[in-house]
């Protein structure tokens, strides 16, 4: 076993949903256990896209955070889950700001997840719904969601804002791994350094 001084690397895995070679880590553990938790609720592999990097930016810096899963109905996303470990109550903010980043509309379900515990939101209205990894939703819940009020447009102010609370909650005073061992956990967002415009 390679020791990395972010996490314990335990030699490779095949993903899930891809089939591709992984490094195997605790964390990917939880991801991957994420992963079959996901289609045993009714989700094809081909709904659920998966560490997707999204760019966010505070004045003139930016920096890039990568998506754990985002879950598609039709041509829209309804849900983004994002693996933290630890507490997931200080992630609420951050997750939610990225809702509002990644489309031009609300993605209406957030879901922040230690891969034991989970916390699910409600896009529109930041408030907790329901708790628990049973507590989210399966794709039958997801396929009735009203498009006509769950996914209003996001305005350029409000864009703007849910960036700025998203490079700071993840980006300003995370830390940058080398390129060998990209990492995957809360602490090491982004995966490259803060880029100035």
């Amino acid at each position: 076993m390679e020791k990395n001084p972010h996490h314990l690397v335990l030699g490779e895995l095949s993903d899930f949903l891809t089939g591709e070679k992984r490094i195997d880590t605790l964390d990917e553990r939880y991801l991957q256990k994420i992963s079959k938790h996901l289609v045993q609720m009714g989700y094809s592999k081909e709904n659920i896209r998966t560490n997707e990097e999204v760019t966010v930016t505070a004045a003139n810096q930016r920096g890039s955070i990568r998506i754990d899963f985002l879950i598609t109905e039709g041509d829209r996303i309804c849900m983004l889950i994002k693996f933290a470990p630890g507490s997931l109550v200080t992630r609420r903010l951050s997750n939610l700001a990225l809702s509002r980043v990644i489309c031009p509309y609300q993605i209406p379900v957030i879901v922040t997840t230690n891969g034991e515990d989970a916390e699910i939101i409600n896009g529109i209205t930041g408030k907790l719904t329901s708790q628990g990894l049973d507590g989210i939703p399966s794709k039958t819940d997801l396929e009735k969601i009203d498009s006509s009020v769950s996914f209003p447009a996001i305005s350029a102010i409000i864009h703007e804002k849910a960036s700025r609370i998203a490079y700071a909650c993840e980006v300003d005073g995370s830390c940058s791994v080398n390129d060998d061992l990209k990492c995957s956990s809360w602490y090491c967002y982004p995966n490259d350094k803060p880029k100035k415009d």
